[in-house]
């Protein structure tokens, strides 16, 4: 089954692109990779998530902004020619949580974004990661979600 038919099958609707926010494109191919720029948790033009986790952000939330990241990082590879079935599976994944400094569950929140790749592309969605936590991103989002994408 193509990644379109599995995105179809979770229910999963694949969003318009959000940015660029500066000087750079949201995904670029370089050979078998494709590069996903930071995506922050955008859902119809609007931040889903703000603020440090936990004390402004639920890590709950975080949880589903890290998901809602890793669907606008397919999202990204869908403006590209060939779409979202060039990808052959998830190389790694970076997710970075505006964090309070006391907090050290990053890799729960970061699970939203691999949980969503497994889910859609199966075994070919593990991957390497790293969970960072940061003290603040981009517009003040709780979470940004970088991708590269192993490609056919």
């Amino acid at each position: 089954m193509s990644l379109t038919d599995q995105l179809r099958a979770a229910n999963i609707v694949l969003p318009p692109v959000n940015g660029p926010f500066g000087a750079y494109v949201p995904a670029k191919r370089v050979g078998n990779l494709i590069y996903i720029a930071g995506q922050l948790p955008m859902n119809d033009g609007q931040l889903m998530a703000t603020g440090q986790v936990p004390s402004r952000r639920s890590v709950d939330d975080a949880v589903a902004a890290a998901r809602q990241c890793a669907i606008n990082a397919l999202a990204a590879v869908q403006m590209l020619d060939g779409g979202v079935d060039q990808i052959a599976g998830v190389a790694r994944v970076g997710v970075f949580v505006n964090s309070d400094a006391t907090f050290t569950d990053q890799p729960k929140v970061a699970n939203g974004a691999s949980e969503l790749f497994m889910q859609v592309l199966g075994d070919a969605g593990k991957h390497a990661r790293a969970a960072v936590g940061v003290n603040t991103l981009p517009r003040d989002a709780s979470v940004e979600v970088e991708v590269i994408f192993e490609c056919r």
